[in-house]
């Protein structure tokens, strides 16, 4: 039996054999950006990659084309990687999937050597549409998730951190359905859908005020109507919630949705809301998982700033949070070199297919590798992990 310095050292030298490969499927998921649900490429290709180093590959799970399920090795303990591949709408991956989807390659492919060494079943899990679609949440309500002892992603970010503090989220459409007409002839024959949806909007806008702290609401007009002069007779928006906890989450909603009915009410248009994914949750870091990985990502040179505790807590939100309150579970954020920029603006799109991010995804990917050779080795992780579905 090899022991974990030498395990990680065979890690390691896998990885550097495989960088190269790794580099080259990052950027070709960047070139070739798949919206949620539609990923078929990079599905495709994360799978074959996956398939070529030992891996068999189960595709189209959980009721989507775009999901699949990568294992190798039979030990009772079930690790899994997860890999998110979707991109947003015109601005491509200004979230930096292509990176995750790379770095869970890599955390696969160094560990593959050693799977039965370390006594462990080893997962890909290729998870779709985590902008705004829930593809996890869909895997676990599917079982996907219930053979696995624990899960871990990274995600690239403007600073390196070893938890994700994401806020729940709703994700609503709205839709007011009026009465065409014309706008200078005959308005009186009209509903305007627009003036509803406008109703709703500075209610909203009004309501903010006596929002809880770390509560979000903001949305698009997705359909503002057909012509100038014509009575919107149908508009829609896309609308999320966000709140510190799915608790809070419903206790604010209610009073959200009073603001889109008072559209309704105020037109007499008709209100529709329709939810666009189940709600994500807030995430709960496992401690022990983190602390693994931040002194593997430190072991590498990666740098983790101090971080104020009066600071303005993360923004945004992940399905993988759904997958942290199932069981145990880690989402570490990958500092890239982005300039002023941010994650979800074309500038880090432009970043996340540079050498700092082709960095970022091998060592943020041999991290994993590291850290899962540390909980297979480490007794009390392993038994803590093992004793959850016994």
């Amino acid at each position: 039996m090899a022991t974990m310095v030498e395990a990680k050292v065979q890690a390691r030298r896998r990885q550097e054999a495989i960088a190269e490969e790794m580099v080259a499927l990052s950027h070709r998921i960047h070139a070739f950006p798949e919206l949620g649900f539609q990923e078929k490429q990079a599905a495709q290709w994360i799978s074959e990659t996956l398939e070529a180093g030992g891996f068999s590959v189960e595709r189209d799970i959980a009721g989507m084309p775009t999901a699949f399920e990568a294992t190798l090795g039979t030990g009772e303990l079930v690790l899994a990687v997860c890999a998110e591949y979707d991109a947003l709408p015109d601005i491509g991956h200004a979230c930096g999937h292509n990176i995750i989807a790379s770095a869970a390659v890599t955390a696969a492919l160094s560990l593959a050597p050693l799977v039965d060494e370390l006594g462990i079943t080893l997962k890909v899990m290729g998870t779709p549409a985590e902008e705004g679609g829930g593809g996890k949440i869909l895997m676990l309500n599917a079982g996907v998730f219930d053979d696995v002892h624990a899960a871990m992603m990274v995600h690239p970010s403007p600073r390196e951190d070893v938890q994700m503090r994401a806020l729940a989220v709703s994700h609503l459409q709205i839709e007011y359905l009026g009465k065409t007409a014309h706008a200078s002839a005959a308005p009186e024959k009209g509903i305007n859908a627009g003036d509803a949806l406008s109703i709703a909007q500075v209610a909203i806008a009004l309501l903010r005020q006596q929002l809880p702290e770390n509560c979000q609401v903001h949305g698009i007009t997705t359909n503002g109507g057909e012509a100038p002069n014509v009575i919107p007779g149908r508009t829609e928006a896309h609308y999320y919630i966000r709140s510190s906890t799915l608790a809070s989450l419903e206790e604010v909603r209610p009073k959200i949705e009073r603001c889109f009915e008072a559209g309704a009410v105020g037109t007499g248009a008709e209100l529709r809301v329709t939810e666009l994914s189940p709600p994500y949750s807030e995430f709960v870091t496992d401690q022990a998982m983190a602390e693994f990985y931040k002194n593997n990502a430190e072991a590498l040179g990666r740098v983790f700033l101090p971080i104020d505790e009066t600071a303005k807590p993360m923004g945004g939100s992940t399905d993988m949070a759904n997958v942290s309150l199932r069981l145990p579970a880690i989402h570490p954020m990958l500092g890239i070199d982005c300039g002023d920029s941010v994650n979800h603006q074309p500038e880090f799109a432009a970043h996340c297919a540079e050498p700092s991010a082709d960095k970022a995804l091998l060592e943020g990917g041999l991290a994993m590798a590291w850290t899962i050779i540390d909980m297979a080795k480490d007794d009390m992780t392993r038994e803590r992990l093992l004793s959850r579905l016994a």
